[in-house]
C-alpha cells in the first residue's frame, strides 16, 4: 500500500495564482464580450531582447552540424555562462564571488523552493509576512511548519511587513535557522537600505543562521544606494545564499534560465556538530536531480552581457519602470496609500476592503485583474498588488478604467 506525505494536507487550500486563474475564468465564461486586462501575476510581456534571440538562433544552427552539436552539458552550467555572469554581476559590483560558486539553472522559483531540500527538517525558518508563498509553501511540504491555525503554521516565525516598518521587517528576537529574504520585495515592491541588509547580514552571522536572498529583481533597482546584491555586504560570504534569475530582466520567464550562488566556503552543521560545505551538498543535489540547462538556452543568456545585451535589457526594465510610475502616480491621486513602484515592478496598495473583496470588485467593475494580499499572508490583508509587466496601452487603459471606478 502506497502512503501520501501528509505534509501535503497542511497546505492551505490552493496555490494563490491558481485561485486567481479559476475566479478570473469564470468571470471570462460569464462575460465573453469584456477585454480583461491582466495586472495580477508576474509574467513579463514584451519580446525577448533581439541579441538573445540571434545567439538563441545560432546555438540552434550549431546544434544542427556534428562539430558544434552539443548533448549533455555540465549540470552547474557552461562556463562560458557562469564566468560571465560572475563577472559583470558580482566582480563589477566588488563581489568576490567565483564562477565556480554560481549553479544555472532552469528558474530561480524551482532553486528558491529546492534549496530547503538540504537543511534538516528541524531548522526553524523565518519568513516574511507577506511574502512569495513558495517559501512557505515547500517548507510545509518538507515537514518544518507545523499545523496551520487561523492562516499561520505553528512552526513559522514570521517576519511582519507593514505600514509601521515600511514594509521591511527587521530581524526577530529569537534564533533561527534559515532566513528567506526577497529585495526588491515581492510582493511590496519594498527596497532594503544598505544598513537594513547588513543588519541581517551581522544577525545571521552572530546565530548561524543562512540566509536566503532572492534578488531576482534586481535589474529594477534605480537608487543607486540600494544594494543589488547580498553579497556587497560585509560578512555575506559566510551567511548567505542568493539566487537570482533572466526571467524579469530579459524576459525569460518562458525561456527558462537562472542561476543561484552559493560560496564555496560557506557551511551549516550536521547531526555531530561537525561543519558540512552547503556549496558540497548543492552540487551534490544539483548533479543528481538537474541535468542542465540547455545549450541554445545559455548562449542566449550570456548574450544579456554584451554591449547591445546590456543596452536592451535596460530598455525592457526602463519600460516596466515607466508602467510601475504610472500606476503610482494614478492610485495615489486617487488617495490609495501605497509601496513599491520606485525600485520595483510593482506596486503595493492599501485598502480598506478585504483584499480578495477588492479582487473581486475589481474584476467585476473594471474587468481588471489584481493580486490579493491576503495571497501572500496574513498581513497582507487590506492589500493588492499591480504588476507592471504589460504592455503600455493595457496599463494606460487599466488606470482609465481605475479613475472610472474610484473618482
Amino acid at each position: 500500500m502506497a502512503y501520501i506525505n501528509d505534509n501535503y494536507s497542511k497546505l492551505q487550500a490552493s496555490y494563490l495564482f491558481s485561485d486567481i486563474a479559476k475566479r478570473v475564468a469564470a468571470f471570462t465564461e460569464a462575460n465573453p464580450g469584456k477585454e480583461v486586462i491582466k495586472m495580477g501575476i508576474g509574467d513579463v510581456t514584451e519580446p525577448l531582447p533581439a541579441v538573445c534571440r540571434q545567439a538563441f538562433h545560432d546555438a540552434i544552427d550549431e546544434m544542427g552540424t556534428r562539430d558544434g552539436f552539443h548533448g549533455y552539458g555540465p549540470e552547474q552550467g557552461y562556463a562560458f555562462l557562469r564566468e560571465t555572469i560572475a563577472q559583470n554581476e558580482f566582480s563589477a559590483r566588488g563581489c568576490d564571488i567565483q564562477a565556480n560558486e554560481i549553479f544555472v539553472s532552469d528558474g530561480s522559483k524551482c532553486d528558491c523552493g529546492n534549496i530547503q531540500e538540504i537543511f534538516s527538517e528541524q531548522s526553524k525558518v523565518a519568513i516574511p509576512d507577506p511574502v512569495y508563498p513558495v517559501y512557505v509553501d515547500t517548507n510545509v511540504m518538507a515537514g518544518r511548519t507545523g499545523q496551520n491555525s487561523d492562516g499561520r503554521y505553528d512552526g513559522l516565525v514570521y517576519l511582519e511587513s507593514t505600514t509601521e516598518n515600511g514594509y521591511i521587517p527587521s530581524p526577530p528576537s529569537e534564533k533561527v535557522d534559515m532566513i528567506y529574504l526577497c529585495f526588491p520585495n515581492n510582493p511590496t515592491g519594498t527596497c532594503a537600505t544598505r544598513e537594513q541588509l547588513q543588519a541581517w547580514v551581522d544577525y545571521a552571522k552572530d546565530c548561524g543562521a543562512i540566509i536566503l536572498f532572492d534578488a531576482a529583481y534586481e535589474s529594477f533597482i534605480r537608487d543607486p544606494e540600494i544594494p543589488h546584491s547580498i553579497y556587497e555586504l560585509d560578512g555575506a560570504r559566510e551567511c548567505a545564499i542568493e539566487f537570482r534569475s533572466f526571467s524579469k530582466n530579459a524576459g525569460f520567464t518562458g525561456t527558462r534560465c537562472a542561476y543561484t550562488v552559493i560560496p564555496e566556503g560557506l557551511t551549516a552543521l550536521d547531526g555531530n556538530n561537525e561543519s558540512v560545505s552547503l556549496h558540497q551538498l548543492w552540487n551534490r543535489r544539483h548533479t543528481t536531480k538537474f541535468n542542465g540547462v540547455s545549450y541554445p538556452v545559455q548562449k542566449a543568456a550570456a548574450a544579456v552581457y554584451t554591449e547591445e545585451g546590456k543596452a536592451e535589457v535596460k530598455a525592457l526594465t526602463n519600460f516596466y519602470m515607466e508602467n510601475a510610475a504610472l500606476i503610482l502616480k494614478t492610485m495615489k491621486e486617487l488617495g490609495f496609500a501605497c509601496a513599491g513602484g520606485t525600485n520595483a515592478p510593482y506596486v503595493w496598495i492599501k485598502t480598506d476592503a478585504p483584499s480578495w473583496e477588492f479582487f473581486d470588485r475589481l474584476l467585476n467593475e473594471s474587468a481588471i485583474v489584481c493580486t490579493p494580499g491576503a495571497g501572500f499572508g496574513t498581513c497582507g490583508e487590506n492589500h493588492f498588488r499591480l504588476s507592471a509587466f504589460n504592455s503600455r496601452q493595457n496599463v494606460e487603459l487599466a488606470m482609465e478604467r481605475i479613475r472610472k471606478a474610484f473618482a
